[in-house]
């Protein structure tokens, strides 16, 4: 498993543009599928984004395609999700999750995941 550190959550306003960032310890980072989720309350946690071990394939959901873009930096053991024409609907907890040669065949969940950071609150007001 990976320690998991969340950063960059804040206050912006709708169509404005923030990126977080997750940190993880450990030398195997690169083998890790790296994920973002996100949770309101009294709502399940969602996904958002994902992105592969090896080839660094990317997914998202549908409500973020051609808004965020989640990328990672092996040298730094870091995946990023920058997030871009942010809407009030895009308020939630967001949360980093990591599984060693995780592969996907279908829209990730959350038991996909072993390893979960914090979370990071990210506001997005009208």
């Amino acid at each position: 498993q990976v320690q998991l550190v969340e950063s960059g959550g804040g206050l912006v306003q709708a169509g404005g543009s923030l990126r977080l960032s997750c940190a993880a310890s450990g030398r195997t980072f690169r083998t890790y599928t790296m994920s973002w989720f996100r949770q309101t309350p009294g709502k399940e946690r969602e996904f958002v984004a994902a992105i592969t071990w090896g080839s660094g394939r990317t997914y998202y959901a549908d409500s973020v395609k051609g808004r965020f873009t989640i990328s990672r930096d092996n040298a730094k053991n870091t995946v990023y999700l920058q997030m871009n024409s942010l809407k009030p609907e895009d308020t939630a907890v967001y949360y980093c999750a990591a599984d060693e040669f995780l592969l996907f065949t279908r829209t990730p969940v959350m038991s996909d995941f072993g390893s979960w950071g914090q979370g990071t609150q990210v506001t997005v007001s009208s």
